[in-house]
């Protein structure tokens, strides 16, 4: 297969014995990693299964930290004024920087990637990276601006979705069939529809941060009170400051659509209940951590379990996506008329169920005449040298191998 001759070192360190040894010495450990692979390379060029699992690994720790720093962000801005070196912030940034070390990594050496993948990632990065300056201007133009529905705040969100396509696609194209494959790619569609969901966590806190300001017992330090009511806002205004359509809309028509495409790509038959229930256990488990430490809580879209059941159910016995859509729908409808009954979910305009139903059928049915394109059958194949899943001649890399020659 054609590729970029790698450059060898003239005096490449030596192999740690073990990962155990090899975390004992770091500063080796990096040297050895830099001299094995830090060379030149086309996109496809043949990587190792080992050599797959390692760096997939660390995607999987890079946006690990970053679910697990926006997570803590969001609760943070319900309980204080913002600042840019918040715990949380920093937290997703480590995340971040990791990102971008990987994304060096993949566009300079070529292991892992296809040429696609690679774009993506870098274009998700770039936008990302664009949106944190235009996130710090407007804060230092507007204030605080704790709503997740911010033109700024969407940027972040959208530079995540396409970083985790490309992420996404280089793992899909060259994991070897497999258990492993399908664990790996339920790990990074876990973050995608982690990604996708968050905004609708501003209305999940704010619910529940209304009524207990109304009953007097408000988590909120008094310092982001007197910050709203020098805007001039209602806690009204502040908690809750988009149209009630805009939760029951995105966790449908986002959310859902996200679960759709996960269950055809992954392919087993319980994709996307397994995906809603890893997403909701991981909100419980955050929320009881983060109540514990005195943060605000949030309301949990149990609702979202409903809709990914009828999906996998829709998905397997080949329902078209607008006949399945409105029965999906109509199903996350009763889970919510249920939650509301025994407990909280946040504002929901019922009224705008039937505009929700048509706008998700309309999708789930462009989905479905996209996937039966010659189009996206050749967009699915890897762009450059290399093919799907192969197995390179050489011996694997690792921790205790040899550096590639």
């Amino acid at each position: 297969m054609p590729s970029t001759t790698p450059t060898t070192p003239r005096h490449p360190a030596v192999a740690p014995a073990s990962l155990t040894a090899g975390l004992r010495s770091p500063v080796a450990l990096v040297r050895w990693l830099w001299q094995a692979y830090m060379t030149p390379g086309s996109p496809g060029r043949p990587t190792t299964q080992q050599e797959l699992r390692w760096i997939y690994t660390a995607w999987l720790v890079a946006f690990g930290l970053k679910m697990l720093g926006s997570s803590w962000d969001v609760s943070w801005h319900f309980k204080w004024l913002r600042d840019d070196l918040a715990p949380p912030h920093l937290l997703n940034s480590t995340g971040t920087v990791l990102v971008v070390a990987l994304v060096a990594f993949a566009g300079y050496s070529g292991y892992g990637v296809d040429r696609r993948a690679l774009r993506l990632m870098q274009w998700g990065t770039g936008v990302f990276l664009f949106a944190v300056p235009v996130d710090l201007l407007n804060h230092r133009i507007n204030g605080l601006d704790i709503t997740s529905w911010s033109p700024s705040h969407a940027l972040l969100y959208l530079g995540t979705a396409i970083m985790l396509a490309g992420a996404l696609r280089g793992w899909w194209l060259y994991a070897a069939p497999g258990r492993l494959r399908e664990v790996v790619s339920l790990g990074l569609w876990l973050f995608f529809v982690e990604n996708v969901l968050f905004p609708n966590q501003h209305q999940e806190y704010g619910i529940l941060s209304l009524l207990d300001y109304r009953a007097g017992r408000t988590t909120a330090e008094p310092s982001l009170l007197d910050f709203a009511a020098s805007q001039g806002q209602a806690p009204e205004q502040f908690m809750l400051p988009v149209p009630s359509w805009v939760h029951p809309a995105w966790l449908v028509c986002a959310g859902l659509l996200a679960l759709v495409v996960a269950r055809r790509v992954v392919g087993l038959r319980w994709t996307a209940t397994l995906l809603a229930g890893l997403y909701l256990g991981y909100r419980a488990v955050a929320g009881l951590l983060l109540t514990g430490a005195g943060f605000p809580p949030s309301v949990l879209p149990v609702m979202l379990l409903a809709g990914a059941v009828l999906v996998d159910l829709a998905v397997t016995r080949r329902v078209p996506g607008w006949l399945a859509a409105p029965v999906v729908t109509g199903g996350v409808v009763l889970a919510a008329w249920a939650q509301d009954a025994v407990g909280v979910v946040p504002p929901w305009q019922w009224s705008a169920v039937p505009l929700v139903a048509v706008g998700f059928a309309v999708l789930w049915a462009g989905l479905d005449r996209l996937a039966g394109t010659a189009a996206f059958a050749r967009w699915q194949a890897p762009v450059g040298p290399g093919a799907a899943f192969q197995e390179p001649a050489r011996k694997p890399v690792g921790v205790g191998g040899t550096p590639p020659s």
